[in-house]
Formats: C-alpha cells, structure tokens, sequence
C-alpha cells in the first residue's frame, strides 16, 4: 500500500491553519501545521515532504524568503502559496520562484482539494522520472551490468573506490556471475578508458601456447613462426588486460606471468629486445585460490600480487531482487534480435524464478529469457512455460539448503525472501510465519535492501 503524502502547512492565522489541517487529513493525507517559516524550516530539516501549503505574508521570515531558501534546500519538494485577493502580483512572482500554484484566500474549499492533489501529483512524476533517470544513469555508469540489489551496490561501490587507479583487482565469483562485465566497467570508468581492452582466457591455452600468447614472438622463433606477433600483454599496453580462469594456469605459466607481473618487463618468445608496458592487470577466476594455494595448485607469491583488491561477485540466488530486471533486458533485447513481439513475465512465474537457485547465473538466465522468446508464442510467460526443474521451486520453497560457511545475516535475508514470496509479498503473514512483529519484519526489509 502506498504510504500517504506528507503536506506542511504554514500560516501564522491559527484559525485557517487548523481548518487547513483538518480539511487535508480527511482526504488522507499526512498532515503537519505550524505558524511561522522558521518553525517549517526546522520540520522540513527533521523529515522531508512532498508539499508545502504557505502563506506569503507572515511575521519574521517572509513567504518570498521562505520560498527561495525552500527549493535552494528541498528541490523536489512542490508548493503552493496562499495570499490575499489583492495580491496577485505577489502570488504570480513567487510562481516564477518556484511555486507550483496559488490560491487566494479566503480558501475555496472546492479548489484547495483539487489544487494539492495536482501538485502531488507533478511532485509524484518528478520523483518517478528522477528514479528512472538515476537507475539509467547507473546502467550506463556500469556498462551492461544491471542490478539494484544490496550485493550489487557493495560491487558499484568496489568498482567507483578501484577505477581510476592502477591497483591489480581479483574478481571471484562462480561461473556466469558476469565478471568481463565488472573488468570492462573498472577499464570504462578508469584513465585507460582510451586505451585497449584485451582479454585472455588462461583455461583456454594449453602449456606450451600460453608464453606465445601472452608475450607475443619474433619471426622464426618456432615452427609456423612467419611473421612477428604481439602478445596480448603488449597489446593491452596502456590499456587493460583480463586474465580470465587465472586460476587454471600451470605453475610454470603461473611463474613466468609473475615475472612480468612485477617488472611489466619481457621479452617476446625468440627476441632479445627488452619491451616494457603499461597494463593494467585484472585477473578473474572461479576457482577459490587460497584453496589452491594450501594444495600446491598455485603459488602463494602470485595469489597475493593478484589479490591486491578482491571484488567478489555474487551468484544470482543471492541477488533475487534483481531477477524481474534482468529478465526484462534480456527479454527485450532478444524480443528485438529475434524479431518477436515484447513479452512479460507473469507474478507467479516471476515468483518461481526468483526461488530457483540458478546454478549457472546470470548466463543462465539469459538462455532461458531467449529460448522463452523463440519458444513462446503467447505474449505473457506463465509457469507452465517455465522448465521442470524451476517449476519444481514451487514445492522446494519451503525447504532452504544452507551451504556451510554461509554468514547469519545472509540466511536471514534469504529467509525474509523466500517466505515473501510464498505469501506473495503479504507483509502480515510473512511477519506471522516467520515468528515475529510486522514492524520488526519491516525493519528487517529495510535493513537488507529487501524489494517486495
């Protein structure tokens, strides 16, 4: 339910502001009075609203100077100004100051109610296409990543403080959690921005092919050799290079790229010439490399010049909320490649989908929305066009597997989800299922970055 708009009332003529008060209560509205512009201004500072009803003529600070240190402080916020019959100039200016209307006292009390619902209404719109262009904003400072959930931000957030400077960055995740998206925002955003993008898939080349790739080789260094060729890490010179599946390297791989690592010093495969670069590195894996480093299986000297900052990408099963987004842009965006009419997801089948585990991520995700656009000829998506295995999260809601080492708060926050969902967002019975008070399951939501 949407909560009711907050209105301040200020008139220093008792009479009018209680009549004012009592009028706009009836009608529902969340309603503070007070008699002068200092007392607004003190309440505008303690907590925001969405409109204010002021008259233009009071004692010490007056309706003129309230207005203009009103938008100078709270923009967003719409007014309308009360003043007398023969003051219309007055009225017309503080117009031009920002004020959305004016009525003229005494009050018609046919058009006062007409008058705030139109201004809350021009402040509603301005609010919603402010958090349109701000979520734009943050696609497009984000390259193709798209999420608003609490995991995400903590990413946005790693990816601002990391950008522009020249830190070596660990990017962990399971597979399909999108980390080439997170490498080409930290390359986008940084002072290389300019500069090349190349990456390199280590879980790719075998042993023998990784040096030539890497490092590049001179003509007739080997067998086939016909011309020189740069390797990736020269071509990233001045620019970025990915090295995805870092962790797949053979140890005599993993010792030659410390090497260069730490001097950005080499030579290419057959040559003499000493070539020194300006990349910067960004390694990717999904594998857990202390892990490895405790079995033999990579060298603890390059996990730790790898790992100067990590930024660890969650899987999709703990960034639900961002499930209805990402399926839009891949709707749309297949809807569009294929040629076929938009689609949408229905409630329940968006519930589903927000239950599945996701063992394959986002790239998971993304196959499904396509073959669901090739496959589905009806223009909404219902659960029996979901797979088995997602359809089968209907029955599995009530069950919740718990991988150990997972954090208390992150059960928790998956528990409050889940249980939202199964009540279809019913704020009540998930509070009662879960065993306590509405007020706590809000704070809870709250806390957590929950979206119903």
């Amino acid at each position: 339910m949407k909560p009711a708009a907050r209105i301040l009332v200020v008139d220093d003529e008792i009479n009018i502001r209680g009549a004012l008060v009592t009028m706009l209560e009836k009608k529902g509205y969340e309603v503070r009075g007070v008699g002068t512009a200092e007392e607004a201004l003190e309440q505008l500072t303690a907590s925001s609203v969405e409109l204010v009803i002021t008259d233009l003529k009071m004692p010490g600070i007056g309706g003129m100077a309230f207005l203009q240190r009103l938008k100078e402080q709270w923009p967003q916020t719409e007014v309308v100004v009360m003043t007398a019959y023969g003051s219309i100039d007055t009225a017309v200016e503080a117009m031009r100051g920002g004020a959305y209307d004016y009525l003229t006292k005494p009050i018609d009390r046919e058009r006062f109610p007409v008058a705030v619902a139109k201004a809350l209404e021009r402040q509603a719109l301005a609010s919603e296409n402010r958090q349109l262009r701000d979520r734009l904003e943050a696609r497009i400072r984000f390259d193709q990543m798209v999420g608003e959930s609490e995991p995400m931000q903590r990413v946005y957030s790693l990816v601002e403080m990391v950008a522009d400077s020249d830190v070596t960055v660990l990017l962990t995740g399971e597979s399909g959690t999108g980390k080439e998206l997170v490498a080409r925002a930290i390359h986008h955003k940084s002072r290389r921005a300019d500069g090349p993008f190349i990456t390199m898939n280590c879980g790719a080349l075998p042993e023998n092919l990784f040096e030539s790739e890497l490092f590049g080789y001179e003509k007739g260094a080997f067998t086939g050799a016909m011309t020189t060729k740069m390797g990736r890490f020269e071509l990233a010179d001045g620019g970025t290079l990915l090295l995805d599946e870092v962790g797949e390297l053979s140890l005599k791989s993993q010792v030659d790229f410390l090497r260069v690592l730490e001097t950005k010093e080499f030579r290419r495969l057959g040559g003499t010439k000493l070539i020194t670069v300006d990349t910067r590195i960004v390694a990717a894996t999904n594998r857990n490399l202390e892990e490895a480093v405790k079995q033999g299986g990579f060298r603890e000297d390059l996990y730790y010049r790898l790992n100067v900052v990590p930024i660890r990408l969650p899987p999709l099963r703990d960034r639900a909320d961002d499930i209805p987004l990402l399926a839009e842009r891949f709707l749309a965006e297949f809807s569009a490649q294929h040629h076929r009419a938009p689609k949408e997801v229905s409630r329940e089948a968006m519930r589903l989908l927000r239950l599945y585990a996701w063992p394959g991520n986002i790239r998971q995700l993304r196959n499904l929305m396509e073959r669901l656009v090739v496959t589905v000829k009806d223009s909404v998506i219902r659960p029996e066009h979901l797979p088995e295995e997602i359809q089968a999260s209907r029955e599995d809601v009530r069950t919740m597997v718990v991988t150990l080492g997972t954090s208390l708060e992150q059960i928790e926050r998956d528990v409050i989800r889940r249980t939202l969902a199964e009540v279809t967002n019913h704020r009540e019975k998930a509070a009662k299922l879960l065993g306590i008070s509405l007020r706590a399951l809000q704070y809870k939501i709250k806390e957590y970055g929950i979206r119903d």
